[in-house]
Parts: structure tokens; sequence; C-alpha cells
């Protein structure tokens, strides 16, 4: 044993020769997780895997590093049918122990079989196929898709056990039993296995013995034959013959070969003739109309792309007419709120209004100078009543949890004031709060960038953090 500290090789002593550290507690982890492996060990010799894999999970929660523990209980996941359990801690073994590891054999073994890899990925994508079926409540199709995953990996514990609970809600208790009994034999200690089995014993008629087709008898003042179907009781009367029994059989025995005989020499090869011919046909005729198909897409591929380059054609003419829609009305906009000022400077309202649509920063590049100095001139006169107006209105938006109109309003009063922290530090929140985190960081970043020794700015980076470690 070596001292997980220095890696010292320990003695009988409580005190580690390297470092001197107290490794008694460590001993006795150590110890106590080997218990749980050896315990492990002895339910995996006896096919008790669930039990196995709950000793082991426990040696490993006290010793990470007992690479004894880990490899088996891969082991035991392989046998199960969890391969890439098992494949999961073989891979932390092999990074714990990277030399002489039991892990490389069983990895390279999975690894070296192509075939392998492929029945382990089919049954994978079954299984999910499965279970996505049972979610849709279309559990004919799980069932059909489980066989399936069995005919791949009979070893494969869940499927067996999802089987058979198909079976206990459809009623087939006999064939329920039937599949939990095969899990039992490859796990004797499943409970889920357990449990599957006695609600299907409790719903199995008294006499039945969990086969498809059981319990045949003769009355004693009548020949009938009983049997049960499902949770059926069939009783049939058996047709009496002057014909013994021995001769009987060997009259159907050479019946089935003579009929066998005429089959494979008279009407068989007639028969797949047909279907040869008849398969072939519908070859051609799918082939024919695959064409034609292929065709008419690549005939429809070129009309999309034609149209394509039309529509980015007209959206680049529409640009260019909204640019100078956008200036004009940006002009009629200004020269409306000016006059309104001129008439009554406290009508704030109304020269809102006839700013509303005016956005400077998207018109910058298309503005004259003359234009320019009038909205500073006004914007000095008018500005912080202006963004007083929008950030009230943004504020009761806001409180509403109405971010959109929220939005809106403190681009407005940031537009017409921008020497407010808070305006800009709250358009940021309701980006956040919205879902848009691209425009929540660049308004953060503007807070941290012009605002620096405020705490606005502080929380700002805050956020920041937030929407970074958030992935987004």
């Amino acid at each position: 044993m070596k001292c997980n500290r220095c890696g010292a090789e320990l003695d009988k002593s409580d005190v580690c020769p390297g470092c001197g550290a107290n490794v008694r507690i460590y001993k006795k982890t150590v110890s106590l997780s080997n218990s749980f492996y050896n315990e492990g060990l002895e339910k995996a010799t006896v096919r008790d895997l669930t039990g196995a894999v709950s000793a082991l999970r426990q040696s490993l929660k006290l010793d990470k590093n007992n690479i004894d523990a880990r490899n088996l209980l891969g082991l035991v996941y392989y046998e199960t049918g969890e391969v890439v359990a098992a494949l999961s801690e073989w891979v932390i073994s092999k990074n714990l122990e990277p030399e002489e590891n039991l892990a490389d054999k069983y990895m390279d073994y999975v690894r070296n079989s192509p075939s392998q890899l492929d029945t382990i990925n089919q049954t994978i994508k079954k299984f999910n196929i499965a279970l996505n079926y049972c979610r849709q409540d279309g559990l004919d199709l799980a069932v059909i898709q489980l066989k399936k995953v069995l005919s791949l990996n009979p070893g494969f514990i869940k499927a067996h056990l999802l089987l058979a609970l198909l079976y206990l809600k459809g009623g087939n208790y006999d064939r329920a039993k039937i599949e939990c009994q095969k899990v039992l034999k490859l796990d004797t200690g499943n409970v889920m296995a357990k449990r599957y089995l006695r609600e299907a014993d409790s719903m199995l008629l008294p006499g039945e013995s969990g086969k498809l087709v059981s319990d045949i008898a003769s009355s004693d003042s009548e020949d009938v034959i009983r049997y049960n179907s499902g949770n059926e009781m069939i009783i049939q009367p058996v047709k009496k013959s002057p014909i013994t029994r021995t001769g009987s059989i060997w009259g159907i025995v050479l019946g089935a070969v003579l009929g066998l005989a005429a089959a494979c020499f008279l009407i068989l090869p007639q028969r797949i003739q047909s279907i040869n011919n008849s398969n072939q046909n519908k070859i051609s005729q799918i082939s024919e109309e695959s064409d034609a198909k292929s065709a008419k897409i690549n005939e429809y591929e070129q009309q999309v792309k034609t149209l394509e380059n039309q529509i980015t054609d007209l959206q680049s003419k529409v640009t260019d007419y909204e640019g100078v829609d956008s200036t004009s009305a940006a002009m009629n906009s200004l020269m409306s709120a000016t006059n309104i000022y001129m008439t009554d400077s406290s009508d704030i309202d109304s020269m809102a209004q006839a700013l509303s649509n005016l956005d400077l920063n998207a018109i910058s590049d298309d503005v004259s100078p003359e234009f320019k100095a009038l909205y500073d001139t006004l914007m000095s006169l008018v500005g912080s009543e202006l963004a007083t107006s929008y950030y009230n209105a943004a504020n009761d938006a806001y409180k509403a949890e109405d971010y959109e109109t929220a939005i809106a309003n403190y681009s407005k009063a940031y537009q017409f004031d921008n020497t407010n922290v808070n305006t800009l530090y709250y358009l940021g929140n309701s980006y956040y709060e919205s879902g848009d985190f691209e425009n929540a960081k660049t308004t953060y970043d503007a807070v941290i960038t012009n605002f620096p020794d405020t705490q606005s700015a502080a929380a700002a980076q805050t956020k920041l953090a937030e929407i970074n470690n958030s992935g987004n």
C-alpha cells in the first residue's frame, strides 16, 4: 500500500515513512474498500450482478483508486449489456493507472471487433427507439424493437426487464414470467425481475405454469384437451378415429413428407420464379420513378437558386430605398418636434411622439451637419425631459415584466440622455431577462466602459460573469 500524499510504501506503522503523515484512517478506508471489493467479487461469482454492482460502487466511494474494483465493475456492466457504462469505468481505470492495467485488454477486445461495435451501436439505437415508442404509447412497436435488441444482445438485462413490464401491462403474464426468469438466470439478485415475477405469478390462474400452452389433460368422463391461452382456458374435444395412435403418427409423418416433396419439386420452383419476376418488375418501376423524381428535383433546385438570386437583388434595392426613406422620415420627425417646441416648449409628450421613430445611430452616415446641429440644439433644450419621460415609461414596463416595451423605451431614454448610467444598466437587464444575451453583453460592456467607477458597472460585471459561465 502506498501513501496517498507522497506515494511512499507504507509499513505496519500508522505514520508514513516518507512524509510523516498519519495514515491510520487512510489504511482503514483502503481496507474497507477492499472488503467491499471482495464482497462484490463473491457476488459476481454467483451471478448476483445487482449485489456486485452495489458492493463495487461502495468500494469506489471509499477509494476511487481501487483499480481492481473499477475493472470488475466494468466487467459486471458489460455482462448486463451496459457496454457504455463498462467502457466508462475502464477509461477511468486507464487514466488512473496507465501502465499494466487489465482495462487495456478489455477495451481492446471491444475496439478490435468492428462487428461487436456495430452490434453495440445497433442495440443502443433500437433500445432508445423502444423507449420512445413507450413514451408515445406505442407498446406493440416497443415490444418488436425490444425483441430485436435481445436478438442482438441476449444479455441486455434492461431490455428483458422493459419487455417483461410491457408484457405485464398487456396482460401477457406468462410471457412476462419467462422474461423475468431469463433475467434471474443472468442476475440472480435482480430486485426488479423478482418484483415483476411475483406480479406475474399473482395474476396467473391457479395451475398455470407460465408456459404459452400448458395443462393438457384428458377428463375421466370424456376425451378432451384443456390448455391455457393468455388468461383463458380452452377446452377442445378430441376427435376419435379407428386408427391406432401409432398408425396415426406414421400417417401424419408420411403425409408431411409427401407434401414437402410435392412443394419442393412442383410448386415451390414456380412460386419462386413468379416472385422473382414480380420483384424485378417492381425494381425496374421504382428505378424509373426515382430517375424521373431526381430530374424533377434538379429542375426545382435550379428554380430555387434563381428565385434566391432575385430575392437577394430585391432586398438590396429595398435596403437602398429604406435608407432614403429613413433619412427623409427622420428630417420630418425633427422638424415636427422643433415646431412643437417653438409653439409650446412644455408639450414634452407631443415632442416625444414626433421623435419616436427617429434613430440617430441608424442614419448617422446619411444626415447633414445642419441636421445634426439642429438635433443637438433641441436635445440640449428638452433632451433630459424627453429622457425622463421614456425612462419612467420603461421602468413601468420593466416592473410589469414587459421587457420588449422596456427595451424600446430605455433605448429612447438613452438616446436623448446618454449620461444616465441607470438607463443603460436597466437596458442591459431588459435584454438579459428577455433572453437576448448577445445584446445584454454588449450593453453591459458599454456600462463598464462608459461608467467605470459606478455601482452599476460592478453589477454589470457580475451579470457578464453569469452569462459567460452559463455558456451563452
